[in-house]
């Protein structure tokens, strides 16, 4: 239901993930396209995504709106790659903000960047 208008933010979602690393990101979407395409109802515009190891890691399926990010997110090639070695959490608020969040763990950054694990 909601593929379509997804697919016209993914090129700004995807840059905005790769910022993610220096901080919080927030897009603001345009509210009339959602509207059009959904029931109009306000309440059912709030969800929050996590994806952990390239995969969604919460309980979406209530969200048709959340469902159908998360499915385009991960149909696009270099998304996915980003998403399979970060851990993101992407939520849309009452206001239309999608706001992005690199959530990986310092260590897992660190043993990634150095290429190797850390002693135990």
């Amino acid at each position: 239901m909601y593929t379509q208008i997804w697919s016209k933010y993914l090129p700004i979602i995807k840059i905005l993930l790769k910022r993610t690393v220096n901080g919080d990101q927030v897009l603001d979407l345009n509210r009339i396209d959602f509207e059009r395409a959904g029931s109009g109802r306000k309440a059912g515009y709030k969800f929050s995504i996590e994806f952990t190891r390239g995969r969604v890691a919460n309980i979406i399926s209530g969200s048709a709106l959340a469902s159908d990010l998360a499915t385009v997110m991960l149909d696009d090639a270099n998304i996915k790659a980003l998403l399979a070695v970060n851990h993101y959490v992407v939520s849309l608020n009452t206001k239309f903000q999608l706001s992005m969040k690199n959530v990986t763990p310092k260590e897992e950054v660190a043993s990634d960047a150095n290429g190797e694990e850390a002693a135990g």
